[in-house]
């Protein structure tokens, strides 16, 4: 069962909260991020991407920045831009994106709970990405941006969440990306002592978002038990920071693929291929597939609806993997026909979340299309095609989890994202 405890959370104080809350740190790249925090001097995207202090071409993996890190926090809470709360709390984080709303609870999760998989994963993690964070939380000692996960809805937590929701809330604001952010906090024993007890019966949590943060939390808490031999497991490093959503307020959106180039072969020859395993209709304008086993691709200035044969998707339904649309797209088009045998490696690939729009599509594969501009003509490279695909389930992730699998890279876009700042869990001082 889930370990789910209550924490003293550094928070903003309100009048901040909302130039402090930011996208998580991993959405920008490096000049992004620059120009994201120039004139925003309290979003704490300064704090979570630190080379943002420095020269462009300075290290961004060097101690100098990660120590920039914990200076900058420091300062600020010094400052009073943020507050420490006196008592362990739970949060509750309420998000509201084009009117609908998700309700999560901020807390800390057990490390333990991770590596036993009551905490399941259902995505690899990458050696090099893991490592930045890790200097990070290390050197903060400090978790700045909380890990997304998910629990099969529980009626007595949505029964608490709900009442204590009619309350007048601690934050209330909209972001940027027109998102409003509201968040509440239990302090009150007898709550927090029945929320507990509710987590409690919880089997598993399961990573939504947030797997290099998850994996390199806990790794920060393992090197710490290594400094602290005589641990008791109560220690504020044997937990994490996370916000739980129930399942069924969560929705995941398409992430759609990209290839840049088809590997020489003529449209219709890779749409012969193609029928062998789907029915191909031509559609007139794009839309995102409501049905599982459909997908659009975008080749040649058209888009065409691809419906898995019913054999396709008969053969593969008892496998929790093989049964995603990603996965059939894969299996049947991307690799054999397109050559994309590792899609979390191979170049010619590139990954578009859905809340980019399928515009965002059509304009990519017209970039990768026509290269470049030469004596005032554009210039045909070779065609790009673009797939759209229909969005996974949530009960898909958990049934991958359950069955101890992993995803395909790339397989979820959740939105809208969990904002960095407005939770930081201090772990040792």
């Amino acid at each position: 069962m889930a370990v789910v405890k209550p924490f003293k959370a550094i928070r903003p104080n309100r009048e901040a909260v909302s130039e402090v809350a930011a996208l998580p740190y991993d959405v920008y790249s490096r000049q992004e991020a620059r120009e994201k925090v120039k004139g925003h001097p309290l979003s704490f995207l300064n704090i979570d991407r630190p080379e943002t202090q420095f020269p462009e071409d300075y290290d961004m993996y060097s101690r100098e920045v990660y120590k920039k890190a914990s200076e900058m926090l420091n300062s600020e809470i010094e400052a009073g831009i943020y507050v420490k709360d006196e008592v362990p709390c739970y949060y509750i984080y309420e998000l509201t994106m084009d009117g609908r709303t998700q309700t999560g609870i901020a807390a800390l999760s057990s490390i333990d709970d991770y590596l036993s998989n009551v905490c399941k994963k259902h995505e690899n993690t990458v050696e090099e990405k893991e490592q930045d964070r890790i200097r990070h939380v290390d050197s903060c000692s400090c978790q700045t941006g909380p890990i997304f996960l998910a629990y099969r809805e529980r009626k007595e937590i949505t029964e608490i969440v709900d009442s204590e929701k009619q309350k007048a809330a601690l934050y209330d604001f909209v972001s940027d990306d027109n998102i409003r952010h509201r968040v509440w906090k239990i302090d009150d024993d007898k709550l927090v002592s029945r929320l507990m007890t509710e987590f409690a019966s919880v089997p598993a949590t399961y990573i939504a978002d947030g797997h290099h943060r998850a994996a390199s939390a806990v790794k920060v808490g393992l090197m710490r038990r290594k400094e602290h031999p005589d641990y008791t497991g109560e220690e504020e490093f044997n937990f994490f920071l996370s916000v739980l959503f129930p399942d069924n307020e969560l929705k995941i959106m398409d992430y759609n693929r990209i290839v840049k180039d088809i590997r020489g072969l003529a449209p219709e020859d890779l749409m012969l291929s193609i029928e062998e395993n789907f029915v191909v209709f031509n559609v007139k304008e794009a839309f995102v597939p409501k049905v599982k086993g459909e997908m659009l691709m975008y080749i040649s200035g058209e888009w065409f609806l691809l419906r898995a044969k019913d054999q396709v998707v008969e053969e593969r339904k008892n496998d929790p993997v093989r049964s995603l649309d990603v996965s059939i797209l894969q299996d049947l088009i991307l690799s054999p026909l397109l050559g994309i045998r590792d899609p979390r490696t191979d170049k010619r690939i590139e990954f578009v979340g859905g809340i980019r729009g399928i515009k965002e599509l059509e304009k990519k594969v017209s970039q990768y299309t026509y290269g470049h501009v030469m004596d005032g003509t554009i210039e045909e490279t070779g065609p790009a095609v673009a797939f759209l695909m229909h969005p996974t389930g949530i009960d898909e992730l958990i049934n991958v989890a359950d069955h101890q699998l992993l995803m395909p890279p790339k397989s979820t876009w959740f939105e809208p994202k969990l904002r960095s700042g407005i939770f930081i869990h201090e772990f040792e001082r």
